[in-house]
């Protein structure tokens, strides 16, 4: 079975904050496991969002040629995706949305059995529903969604005490157990079976 990769990406603006924490916890548990893992800091970076233009469509990369376009190919080749974001008004980070608004719909390669996982971090509230607005980019792909015991927040304020949230870490380390387990196994059905059917898209709309 060839090596497997793990594509991660930090949406805190802190390259060193509790994002980075949560991060590097499951960074660990991929070594262990022989998962080659790249994280990429995203949430300090000037991202705008789609215009809606479809340049996409035409060029094979969006037209705004910024770090959506250097993500692409890594995501292309890598067979996980983990997203992690602190929570901004029970949201994520709105750089690292506009981040994977462009990068999933400017990008035409099947994600199909890329495995997806995502992390929020918060000091107290919000964490749910930015756990749920980030693992709708893998539900709508086609990617399998990988899980903990728990939902997959931690908490911490002042940069560093996410490191004291001993159940938060646990969560992280299971995830990534998990998401390389799962990895694993969709590579070897993969070899066996290959990829599931595609059956043609029918789009219905509300309104004609």
């Amino acid at each position: 079975m060839k090596e497997l990769h793990v594509l991660m990406l930090n949406g805190s603006p802190r390259a060193n904050g509790n994002t980075s924490i949560a991060l590097r916890e499951m960074e660990k548990v991929f070594a262990e496991s022989g998962v080659a893992v790249e994280t990429v800091q995203v949430g300090n970076q000037a991202v705008r969002g789609c215009i809606a233009c479809n340049g996409c469509a035409k060029l094979g990369k969006c037209v705004f040629d910024d770090v959506v376009n250097e993500l692409a190919p890594k995501f292309e080749q890598a067979d996980g995706l983990v997203v992690a974001s602190p929570v901004y008004y029970a949201s994520a980070n709105a750089t690292l949305v506009a981040c994977l608004d462009r990068l999933f719909y400017s990008t035409s390669f099947d994600k199909t059995m890329k495995v997806g996982a995502a992390l929020a971090v918060a000091r107290r509230s919000g964490t749910t529903a930015t756990f749920d607005e980030l693992n709708k980019y893998f539900s709508i792909s086609g990617m399998p969604i990988a899980t903990s015991e728990y939902w997959n927040t931690l908490h911490g304020a002042a940069p560093g005490e996410a490191a004291q949230d001993g159940e938060g870490l646990r969560t992280a380390r299971v995830l990534a157990r998990n998401m390389a387990f799962l990895m694993k196994s969709i590579a070897l059905g993969k070899e066996r079976f290959g990829l599931p059917e595609k059956e043609p898209k029918i789009k219905t709309n509300f309104i004609h």
